[in-house]
């Protein structure tokens, strides 16, 4: 789902086996971490363990300006503590109220420039900076990008992008807590992954009104989140809600009408949710993925809105990480699966739960294909769980670190048994709680509190090639969806002759359409093609994810009738899940693909999130 720069040395990892603590708190502050080269921090000699903002976000210029105070934990002799830093315009830095000496190393792509400050025996520092307009973590939407016709700010902070307009460390295993002032132009309102303190704003007599935010639980940098707009609040439940524009809340509060027992549901599986509130804020169309994990606040894009609720899974996705991700988070970037393969799970369990078993089964078999089509396209080192090497997550495959991460936890189970399963990630949750994580000490851990010793069970697990090698290993099994049994059946219909409308289309869920889609032959006739969008309306189908799997195949075929619909596909929503594979298959179908592409692109381009943006520049330029 989001770009990572991964980067990690194994040799470092046991360090933080050697430091981990059974219970939230009683962490060292200095404990030592595992290199994480997709920083520049050096958080053995001093570490971040707060940062208060008070930010004026300036719509006219397009960047934030004030000032970040930090607290640091530090070494006696430490000197200076080095932060990250991207694009950042520094104004001024001083450290215990004193002005100090600093310096701005060399900037590299994506990662950015060490920001040095001499401490000078110093445990805060306060800088006085502003983001650059072309800050690649803050998409600033203007009127006409939104569906309330006013301006619209939001960030995205995952993986290493929070830099580009917050200076701190910026490295998932360096947990921080936070409070926020920001102010805004009157009439729009500011939420942030953090208790809400001012809900109105304060107003300041200027045209402009403060929000204040506190968030004292210790997250990892990329957490932290803002979103500024027209938005207002509707309640799901008594700790959940909606956050959107005014004509979009209302179809959000519908879909999101299972939250809170989707929290009950997790809460029996996982312990306690320790956030206070959760809310969703629906974003506008750019927003590049489907959902974003911010703690108290996700973030939503508006292509789950299928209007009858067939597409909470993300929601319970997302939900899912206030326990995995959230609460205990991977150390380094290439470790990425012990939060999304996790989550995944997880996802799955809320889903059963809810929905049924076999709901649960459609979906992991749904996965169970995904992967399968990634081990004949990705790369063997992009195949293991514990990522080896520089991997961008955009070059990776999600069906390693989501699919296949949940598939281990789920032979993990089928092998064990659910219970014993259930029980060990409870505790895995209360003791290791705001704390980093390691596919390496997850591993120990796991060693010590259930397999304890028994041969046998080591064996059966296959746990060390499941974590460390490609492929998927011999003991996983694929799921059975008895609800897709008769699609094979009506595929072949249709290949013979008979009409797309003889299959019951309207009476499959959202997973037997796309297993229907999906599973199509790749070459199909123009009548063919023809005959299914007439039956099934599918150039203009509400629900997203059954309209890109059309869509796809309408490209594999070069299916000039539904260039029209591409095009408005393309333009309307910016969701990287979406956008970067179908401009992917458009240049590889010549003219006819490449010419449609770049006429899309041209007048899209504006419409997209930075990230994704930067993503189709370089299929384009491929």
């Amino acid at each position: 789902m989001l770009r990572r720069t991964l980067l990690a040395s194994a040799l470092a990892i046991p360090a933080l086996a050697a430091c981990a603590t059974a219970t939230s708190g009683a962490r060292d502050p200095l404990a030592p971490l595992p290199l994480d080269t997709s920083s520049h921090a050096r958080p053995e000699i001093a570490r971040v363990t707060h940062v208060s903002l008070d930010l004026t976000a300036d719509f006219e210029r397009k960047v934030m300006r004030g000032k970040a105070t930090l607290s640091i934990a530090a070494r006696d002799d430490a000197r200076e503590i080095v932060l990250d830093s991207l694009n950042l315009v520094i104004h001024r830095v001083s450290a215990g109220g004193a002005e100090t000496t600093y310096t701005l190393g060399e900037s590299r792509p994506s990662l950015g420039a060490p920001l040095t400050i001499a401490l000078n025996g110093a445990r805060t520092v306060e800088i006085e900076y502003e983001s650059g307009p072309d800050a690649a973590s803050l998409q600033w939407l203007t009127p006409a990008q939104t569906a309330s016709n006013k301006p619209f700010l939001f960030s995205q902070g995952q993986s290493i992008l929070n830099r580009t307009w917050i200076p701190t460390q910026d490295s998932p295993g360096i947990r921080q807590t936070y409070d926020a002032r920001i102010v805004a132009p009157e009439g729009l309102k500011v939420v942030m992954s953090a208790e809400m303190l001012t809900p109105e704003g304060e107003p300041l007599g200027d045209g402009q009104r403060a929000f204040r935010f506190r968030m004292p639980q210790p997250i990892p940098p990329y957490l932290i989140a803002i979103g500024i707009g027209d938005l207002v609040h509707r309640a799901t439940g008594p700790r959940t809600g909606v956050y959107a524009e005014p004509s979009v809340v209302e179809r959000g509060a519908y879909e999101c009408a299972d939250m809170e027992r989707m929290m009950d549901v997790a809460e029996a599986l996982y312990g306690p949710y320790r956030w206070g509130r959760y809310d969703v804020l629906i974003l506008p169309p750019s927003f590049p993925y489907g959902g974003m994990e911010n703690p108290r606040l996700t973030f939503l894009t508006p292509t789950f809105l299928a209007g009858d609720r067939s597409l909470v899974s993300l929601v319970a996705h997302e939900l899912a990480h206030s326990w995995s991700g959230n609460l205990v988070t991977n150390a380094v970037w290439a470790d990425g699966w012990l939060n999304e393969g996790f989550t995944s799970y997880i996802e799955g369990r809320i889903g059963e739960a809810l929905f049924g078993e076999e709901n649960a089964r459609m979906a992991e078999a749904l996965a169970w294909a995904d992967i399968q089509t990634a081990l004949t396209t990705v790369t063997p080192d992009g195949q293991r769980l514990h990522w080896v090497g520089e991997v961008d997550a955009n070059d990776n495959s999600s069906a390693i670190t989501y699919d296949k991460g949940a598939l281990f936890l789920r032979t993990i189970e089928r092998i064990v048994g659910r219970t014993r399963l259930d029980t060990y990630l409870r505790s895995y949750f209360d003791r290791y709680a705001f704390q980093p994580m390691t596919t390496q000490h997850f591993l120990a851990d796991f060693r010590q509190h259930v397999v304890r010793g028994d041969a046998a069970l080591e064996a059966q697990l296959l746990l060390d090639q499941w974590a460390y090698e490609p492929g998927i290993p011999s003991n996983a099994q694929a799921p059975v969806a008895t609800g897709f049994n008769d699609i094979p059946g009506h595929i072949e219909a249709f290949i013979a002759g008979g009409p797309p409308a003889a299959a019951p289309w309207e009476h499959w869920n959202t997973m037997q359409r796309q297993r229907y889609l999906q599973t199509l032959p790749r070459e199909l006739s123009a009548t063919q093609l023809r005959d299914l969008e007439a039956a099934f309306g599918l150039d203009d189908i509400g629900n997203m994810e059954v309209r890109f799997d059309w869509l796809s195949l309408a490209i594999a075929n070069s299916f000039e009738p539904s260039s029209a619909a591409i095009e408005r596909f393309l333009s309307e929503q910016g969701r990287g899940k979406f956008i970067r594979p179908l401009y992917r298959a458009l240049m590889q179908r010549g003219e006819w693909g490449q010419a449609l592409a770049r006429r899309t692109y041209a007048h899209a381009r504006d419409g997209y999130h930075p990230i994704v943006a930067a993503a189709v520049d370089r299929i384009l330029a491929a």
